[in-house]
């Protein structure tokens, strides 16, 4: 199968129109296609087809797809449709039935939509788990990772059921800040099993994978992995599991956003405004999935020299920028949480839970971080009709 073999499927799903019918090829529909190995990636220009076309699109051309496939004789391990407002033509309603073949072909597969507040409000609840909350931020380098880490393990030590879920698929981070390289991954019929280390289930790629090997993937296949890492792992009971996402707005969130019915997302930033930037945009891309933001996390706020007494503070980044940045977008300001030698050294270590250690920099600040996001959970379930305000009486 190649990629015109994809797109020459896709385009032969036909569209019922005012002035009769076309396939989508012929409308000029299909936008854009990729295809790496059993995974098949489709993009639609979605304008004038309402949400119940757009349905209907993603189970057609998922159909059109797999049967290509069966006829080429090659396995189609999931078929990604996804929509763009750009392209295409107006006025156009759902596509007509397919033909009897591409029926007997199966359905739509993992395919998503085009990340819209309504595809949010679809996505399903994952079992046994509470409050789903993805950490994410506009660029690298932010500490996007340390926060995730850190509030996970904070949220255990209260007494929390967490999970962890590195879904940065190109550059897992956990196996290092979670001290993972001395444990095997073990399936249990077909189910696998986290890793439970520092008070927290986490499951990572980086884990299933060769350490040093660069992880080369389209779309379509980062679709697919972190689909599996979600849904093939056996999480449990939990009342909390927090994702680490890559940095960007690219494929990995869309896909979290489809597949995961979301609390709300957590965006961290440091005070730069070349990080600000970044971060206004990983907002906006959360509430045009329609995830609610739960706030900014301004993290390396400041450096604290704890090799002297009494510690000294130094704003090598300029304390303060993406708690304005919070105040102008009109989002929760969750905390500033500092940088010091030791919590570089607990995160290269594998030891988070040292960075909660009595007197140990920074302890203070991630502590009023987790209890900041907790109290921003409690209310966005209460607004999103997840739970109900509680009176006790002593």
């Amino acid at each position: 199968m190649t990629k015109e073999d994809i797109r020459a499927a896709a385009s032969g799903v036909r569209m019922v129109g005012d002035g009769g019918s076309a396939d989508l090829g012929s409308s000029g529909r299909v936008m854009k296609v990729a295809y790496c190995d059993g995974h098949a990636s489709v993009t639609i220009a979605g304008k004038g087809i309402d949400e119940r076309g757009r349905a209907e699109v993603r189970q057609h051309v998922g159909a059109a797809v797999r049967l290509a496939g069966q006829r080429a004789r090659e396995e189609i391990v999931d078929v990604h449709v996804e929509f763009t407002e750009q392209g295409g033509t107006s006025g156009v309603g759902a596509p007509s039935a397919p033909s009897a073949g591409a029926r007997r072909g199966g359905g739509g597969g993992a395919g998503g939509g085009g990340g819209s507040a309504g595809h949010q409000e679809a996505a399903p609840m994952l079992p046994g788990v509470g409050h789903v909350i993805a950490v994410g931020a506009g660029k690298g380098g932010v500490g996007k990772s340390t926060v995730a880490v850190n509030l996970a393990v904070g949220l255990a030590k209260r007494g929390h059921a967490v999970g962890l879920l590195d879904g940065d698929i190109y550059g897992p981070s956990l196996p290092t800040m979670l001290g993972l390289s001395a444990i095997d991954p073990v399936v249990i019929e077909g189910r696998i099993q986290p890793f439970y280390v520092h008070g927290v289930k986490a499951m990572t790629i980086g884990k299933l994978v060769e350490p040093d090997k660069p992880l080369i993937w389209r779309g379509p296949m980062a679709h697919g992995a972190f689909k599996q890492l979600v849904e093939q792992t056996q999480w449990g009971e939990l009342d909390y599991l927090i994702i680490d996402l890559p940095p960007g707005t690219g494929d990995v969130s869309l896909t979290m956003a489809q597949v995961l019915r979301l609390t709300g997302a957590v965006v961290v930033c440091t005070p730069q405004k070349v990080a600000q930037d970044d971060a206004v945009r990983a907002v906006k891309m959360f509430q045009q999935l329609g995830i609610e933001v739960l706030g900014v996390v301004e993290n390396m706020s400041y450096f604290i020299a704890d090799d002297v007494t009494p510690a000294r503070e130094y704003d090598i980044f300029g304390r303060g920028g993406a708690q304005m940045m919070a105040q102008r977008l009109n989002l929760p300001f969750l905390g500033a949480v500092p940088i010091s030698v030791a919590m570089r050294r607990n995160g290269d270590e594998g030891e988070p839970l040292k960075n909660f250690s009595v007197g140990a920099a920074g302890a203070r600040e991630i502590e009023e971080m987790v209890t900041r996001v907790e109290g921003q959970v409690a209310m966005a379930s209460l607004r999103q009709g997840r739970s109900r305000p509680t009176l006790r009486i002593s």
